[in-house]
């Protein structure tokens, strides 16, 4: 039988072969989503299930993208960049656009433009349209067809270039003035720490364009080495640190036919540098609704954009102790003209839906994400467990989950609903795949079809237990060998933790544990906690880490190691205590080696942040605020501080051409161990990003990782 980390790097984490970027037409007749042929296969090809064949929902492939790339695919840079940001793993078609009427399809291959007919009946396959290569130069970006179908726009060379369809005309309606310059592009921040990676919109009627531009000319120039390959010259990369300048970022109203002068929408930019979201309506007419935050994030003023007159409106604001929270898809306006948003409620430690200052949505529910706005509905996303995703449909008759338990999502248009449930942790059988099913909303959840995954099953089935931990009651997973017999012998314990702001890694999906199993079966006892700073259970759960990024985390980490090792004393050794993680996780296990010596004996640090001057602005400040007045707090949190307390095994593992927690990281810890004596190992991934999709790397660093560890503890 195939080896585990053979089979998830070749599948690159199980994510190849998934249906995504699903997108259902208005009229309920058919869906368009993109789906590689099989769990190993990276290219992404567009399909269409059509709903309405009389002999059952039919799936046909609409382009084959294997078939229009010539040779290696040919990614220009800044799509790589956005791929990055975006933590896409596969290759082919990675996204597309529609109309507003569905019918028809742009997309992006090797920086060629393609258009592609969705109204031929599916059930005529030789009928179809070949997908149409637009005129376009060549290294295109984020092409995006209008909503009326007439024109499709996109990125080239930092450009936004339009064209229009009948006639194959493009004129370029914005440039870059300098090298520093771009138009149409999410800036750095924005994409990594706002979740905002778009950076033009269409307006609902097609008649203008909202595009940001960023100039980058105060950012400092950091350089992205390959030394393994001496004779490339190094990538240049512009990099907001902690402290330093961030790009000088605004919003401009275009004109699409490239015939009016482009004007720009006017905010306060100096209280609110940051643009962190902005929204269109979906009606010809409505007013765009933007976002804007103060540098150290704690102000917020929300803008109603008047596109005729190309200026901007204050129509709410806020303010918090610590930071005003980012929420994916609010501030909005709906189709009333209402302003939905997800505020603070500080008197239920809930963060809640408001619609013109009103909560709608119930205490104790912490909503995450807003989706889907309509004139008396909308879809949310939060749960009132934090390993549980529920998405819910609010209308004017109530509050209607989709799903009851675990881990979901769902996207909604008109009444046609595209829900993906992730299998629970204690779902019988070894299937840990997602389900994706279509259904149309008529007062219940009336399901319509699924659209199958190619995506394989991984060769372990996950056996899982999640549990409280601590007096905190800490959301803990346990893990314990296949086959292990309770009592028998104490094995080894492997803590597993992400344990920073933005993510929790207990979950109640089968497929998250899938990793976690393969190392419980190399003979360890794996615990996964979530601890203060971690999202789901609550603003001040959240906001524990103000100040210090440092001591809860590690503090939490501790407590549930101790609780584990309470409840099962005749199973884990607690003198055979390792730790290994990824990014923040990556921190995590350094600080716990340096610090909790006597408790945690082995750490497998992998592309962790060291010393938080070298991260970016928003994240950074967002926490520890600005370095040049807190810089207590900076050392606080510092690892190289802590290099002469080293007396543990301790390996750094760090991607060369890391350009979000760059190598510089492991390497100043390094030599801060070095100068004070102790002994280390590093690991470096060369030409390897913030993510490890390369298959050898992929299955090869986790069979290092074992390999020290198990020589460490054992």
């Amino acid at each position: 039988m195939e080896s585990y980390p053979r089979q998830r790097a070749r599948t690159r984490g199980f994510r190849l072969g998934a249906p995504r970027s699903i997108i259902p037409a208005p009229d309920g007749s058919r869906v368009v989503f993109v789906r590689s042929s099989s769990g190993t296969d990276a290219i992404g090809d567009l399909w269409l299930l059509d709903l309405l064949d009389p002999s059952g929902p039919r799936e046909h492939r609409l382009v084959d993208a294997r078939a229009l790339i010539e040779g290696p695919e040919d990614v220009p840079e800044a799509e790589r960049a956005r791929r990055e940001r975006m933590r896409e793993v596969g290759e082919g078609i990675a996204a597309f656009t529609t109309d507003a009427a569905m019918s028809t399809a742009c997309f992006a291959l090797g920086g060629r433009v393609f258009i592609v007919d969705l109204t031929t009946p599916a059930t005529d396959p030789e009928a179809a349209s070949a997908p149409r290569e637009l005129p376009l130069p060549p290294g295109a970006v984020d092409p995006r067809i209008s909503p009326d179908g007439s024109r499709v726009g996109c990125v080239v060379g930092g450009n936004l270039v339009v064209t229009d369809i009948a006639t194959g005309y493009a004129s370029t309606i914005a440039s870059s003035e300098s090298d520093t310059v771009t138009w149409g592009l999410a800036d750095f921040i924005a994409a990594e720490e706002f979740s905002r990676l778009r950076g033009w919109w269409w307006l609902a009627d097609s008649s203008a364009i909202l595009a940001e531009r960023v100039d980058n000319a105060t950012v400092d120039t950091w350089w992205i080495a390959d030394p393994a390959h001496p004779s490339a010259p190094p990538r240049e990369q512009r990099y907001p640190a902690a402290g330093r300048p961030n790009a000088d970022v605004s919003l401009w109203l275009l004109d699409p036919a490239g015939e009016q002068p482009a004007r720009q929408i006017d905010w306060d930019h100096s209280a609110f540098p940051y643009l962190s979201s902005v929204h269109v309506g979906r009606d010809a007419g409505a007013d765009p609704v933007i976002g804007v935050l103060s540098r150290d994030q704690r102000h917020q003023q929300v803008l109603r954009v008047d596109t005729h007159a190309a200026s901007s409106a204050a129509i709410a604001e806020h303010r918090d102790d610590a930071w005003v929270d980012i929420v994916p898809g609010v501030p909005a306006l709906d189709r009333r003209g209402r302003l939905v948003e997800v505020l603070r409620d500080s008197d239920s430690d809930t963060d809640r839906v408001f619609v013109d200052g009103a909560a709608i949505s119930p205490i104790g529910f912490q909503v995450r994400s807003v989706g889907d706005i309509d004139d008396d509905s909308m879809l949310v996303h939060g749960s009132s467990d934090p390993t549980e995703e529920i998405p819910v449909l609010l209308d004017a008759d109530g509050w209607h989950p989709l799903a009851e338990t675990g881990v979901n999502s769902a996207r909604r248009v008109d009444r046609i609903l595209v829900i993906s449930s992730a299998r629970r942790v204690t779902d019988q059988g070894t299937s840990v795949a997602t389900s994706v099913r279509i259904a149309r909303w008529e007062g219940q959840v009336n399901p319509v079809a699924e659209i199958a995954s190619h995506a394989e099953e991984p060769v372990v089935a996950p056996a899982v237990q999640i549990t409280r931990a601590g007096a905190t009651d800490l959301p803990t997973a346990i893990l314990w060998p296949r086959g292990h017999i309770p009592g028998t012998r104490k094995l080894p314990v492997l803590l597993a933790p992400y344990g920073g702001p933005h993510a929790r890694r207990v979950v109640d999906s089968r497929l998250a544990f899938a990793t976690d199993q393969w190392w419980a079966d190399q003979g360890f006892c794996v615990v996964i906690t979530d601890g203060r700073g971690t999202p789901g259970r609550g603003p001040a759960w959240e906001r524990a880490v103000l100040g210090d990024l440092a001591t809860p985390v590690l503090e939490d980490q501790i407590s549930a190691l101790d609780a584990v090792l309470t409840a099962h004393p005749d199973d884990t050794d607690p003198d055979r205590v390792g730790i290994h993680g990824w990014s923040f996780g990556g921190y995590l296990a350094a600080l716990a080696v340096l610090r909790e010596p006597d408790r945690v004996h082995a750490a497998v640090a992998g592309a962790p942040v060291t010393e938080w001057r070298l991260y970016d602005t928003a994240y950074t400040e967002r926490y520890l605020g600005d370095p040049t007045v807190a810089a207590t707090d900076y050392d606080r949190c510092s690892l190289l501080r802590d290099a002469e307390h080293l007396r543990r095994p301790l390996l750094l593992i760090h991607g060369l051409a890391d350009d979000n927690v760059v190598v510089a990281h492991s390497l100043q810890l390094s030599s801060a161990l070095l100068a004070a004596g102790r002994t280390h190992s590093v690991l470096p991934l060369s030409g390897v990003t913030h993510m490890t999709p390369q298959e050898v790397v992929a299955e090869n660093l986790l069979l290092a990782q074992r390999d020290f560890l198990l020589t460490h503890l054992t």
